[in-house]
């Protein structure tokens, strides 16, 4: 009798109810008529496919839930599936959704499709809220500047200096996205004149059809510049960066999303076509370490930073850091002192920047967020009165004029963006770029999937999204009354801190003094790091 009263309990009633329905319509169809037969055959197939499923789940081993309950708890991997679409589409706010809110994805598809970006009857967000940030106006503003922003990059020691726009597309390897997808980047990139950074997987041929300026990103893994062992080949960089569609070299430190994790590409995805853009053999395990083999102190990367100048017959060339422990970053702030050799440029990239997969901890909680250090990485230039010489880039979850802005006062003279572009070509935020099942064609490998991303529409689309946020951001440089985005400053932004305290980001961020470093910092803090920092070493000195 237990036995019985298991079969008809909740758990296990529905594999009950299918197992009878099953055997009854097995006996319905014996003595009836062809006509019924067939539906009662239909019925049967399935009620016994499900009875089939009910008892593989009574016997597998691998989910408890499906034990316990036969059948019915799939319902609730159907459901776990469906949540985020669920979440995003009937239950998240305007303003709440993670990582970009659906205001923010709005604008840029908006933006991006030339259509009403205009906002109806006031903010929805709340401006009593601790957090909360503003851009002070003037009552004289200015001009609306006609002719969009660049900043020339290149110091002394360049002899090929480089006129960036100050919005560009950031760090996104083709392998990470589709070949469409780089396509569409890079076309746009040349249609509106600003740059497209090509990531660690190298110079594709995706992105020298479409003629856009490059930034060429070189990685741990060296790829399209890579020996047989996996170092840096100096002739195969030379080679690669005579192209005049490279306008800059940016050595990849770390990234945002996943700071001091190296990676490897499964050899069974290493294709003949990926294998001849990075450099490494087909059908082996593709290695991109965690750190560097060129060079192992500051004072090496110095003369690889001044070697990469010399081979790219002297185009601009920097690095990429998410900003780590302090101390290492004043090291190379001391070997540039001690060596004379100065990077044209730094991109500080924020923890909080994207990425096609990290693991969970690393997403999370490892590196510094874009504006910390950005502050940090501009008082230290500034402190070792290197800031002249050296231009600072900024990446980080920028997705409207106001995030530029915010970048550009606190000592960013340009701002990439990877996800607002990834927007601009379609991307929905369906976070399945780690799947390969990427719905509209943009991170994926999957040429089924790929074409659904029309490269000529797709275009045009960032050509649009960036001509609009340097409108909009011309727009909020002359309400403030200036002229020119570079000329924003700490002061003239607010946050609140409380309910009845705010603060300029002035007084939030303090900023050293030129040389203050050197002569011996006021901030016990500075002094500190300064100390502890070695040029012939990483690591503290203990």
């Amino acid at each position: 009798m237990r036995i019985l009263a298991l079969a008809f309990s909740p758990r296990f009633v529905v594999l009950t109810a299918c197992v009878l329905l099953t055997l009854a319509f097995c006996a319905a169809a014996i003595g009836a008529t062809p006509h019924w037969r067939t539906l009662f055959l239909v019925a049967v197939v399935i009620f016994g496919a499900l009875s089939l499923l009910g008892l593989r789940d009574l016997v597998q081993t691998s989910h408890a839930v499906l034990r316990n309950y036969p059948i019915s708890a799939h319902l609730r991997f159907l459901l776990e599936e469906m949540r985020p679409e669920m979440r995003q589409y009937f239950f998240e706010s305007e303003t709440d959704g993670l990582p970009f809110s659906r205001n923010q994805r709005a604008v840029v598809y908006q933006r991006a499709k030339m259509q009403l970006d205009k906002r109806p009857f006031g903010t929805q967000l709340d401006v009593s809220a601790q957090g909360y940030e503003w851009l002070r106006h003037s009552i004289a503003p200015a001009e609306i500047a006609e002719t969009p922003f660049r900043v020339l990059v290149g110091g002394p020691g360049c002899a090929q200096p480089y006129a960036a726009s100050i919005f560009n597309i950031s760090a996104m390897s083709f392998g990470a996205l589709s070949a469409n997808a780089i396509r569409a980047l890079n076309r746009g990139a040349a249609l509106g004149g600003f740059a497209h950074d090509t990531g660690e997987g190298g110079f594709s041929p995706y992105h020298r059809e479409g003629g856009g300026d490059v930034i060429w990103e070189i990685g741990s893994g060296y790829f399209g510049c890579r020996t047989a062992e996996g170092g840096f080949d100096p002739a195969g960089f030379a080679a690669t960066a005579a192209n005049n569609q490279i306008k800059m070299i940016e050595i990849k430190l770390s990234q945002g999303a996943k700071p001091g994790h190296g990676g490897v590409l499964p050899a069974a995805k290493v294709t003949a076509e990926i294998a001849a853009i990075r450099g490494v053999p087909v059908g082996r395990d593709c290695l991109s370490p965690a750190r560097h083999r060129a060079f192992s102190t500051p004072l090496e990367m110095m003369g690889f930073i001044a070697e990469l100048r010399r081979l790219s017959g002297g185009k601009p060339v920097g690095f990429k850091l998410c900003v780590g422990h302090p101390w290492e970053f004043l090291a190379v702030c001391k070997a540039m002192l001690e060596t004379g050799i100065r990077p044209d440029f730094i991109v500080v990239d924020g923890k909080e920047g994207g990425t096609g997969a990290a693991p969970l901890e690393f997403a999370d909680h490892l590196g510094m967020p874009m504006r910390d250090g950005l502050v940090f990485v501009r008082n230290a230039l500034i402190g070792a009165g290197l800031r002249g010489d050296i231009r600072l880039g900024a990446s980080g979850k920028i997705a409207n004029a106001f995030d530029m802005a915010c970048a550009m006062a606190l000592g960013a003279d340009w701002c990439n963006a990877a996800r607002g572009f990834m927007f601009a070509l379609g991307c929905i935020q369906s976070l399945s770029c780690h799947t390969d099942r990427c719905p509209t064609g943009v991170a994926t490998q999957d040429k089924t999937r790929s074409r659904a991303l029309v490269v000529e529409d797709k275009t045009e689309r960032v050509r649009n999204y960036h001509r609009s946020m340097l409108h909009a951001l011309a727009e909020l440089t002359a309400a403030a009354g200036l002229e020119h985005a570079r000329n924003f400053r700490p002061i003239h932004f607010s946050r609140r801190v409380s309910a009845s305290d705010t603060k300029t980001f002035a007084e939030l961020y303090p900023q050293l003094q030129p040389g203050e470093l050197i002569a011996g910092a006021r901030d016990g803090w500075w002094r500190e790091q300064w100390d502890a920092a070695r040029s012939d070493r990483f690591v503290v000195a203990v």
